[in-house]
């Protein structure tokens, strides 16, 4: 439903595509070098601040959460299946 909402809002999807791309960057170049590029990080951060304030990507990144947390507890809960199975 977050995502429909998205999608029929042209600038919105690209705001939110330029957005991803942004928080990718951050991302990837953290795990890479171990380090934070502060510029980089505030840009996403602001970015974020701009979003959060439109009503459908507010939905969007709550959407977005919640299958985050089903994600991590469904890995949980196979990480401890197969701990359980090796010992």
């Amino acid at each position: 439903m977050a995502k429909q909402a998205l999608n029929l809002n042209t600038s919105l999807k690209e705001k939110m595509a330029e957005f991803e791309k942004a928080r990718y960057e951050v991302q990837l170049l953290t795990m890479q070098t171990g380090k934070q590029d502060e510029e980089k990080y505030k840009k996403v951060q602001d970015m974020y601040k701009e979003l959060i304030e439109i009503e459908d990507a507010k939905k969007f990144f709550e959407a977005e959460t919640k299958f985050n947390i089903v994600i991590a507890d469904i890995n949980k809960i196979i990480g401890e299946a197969i701990r359980d199975v090796m010992q």
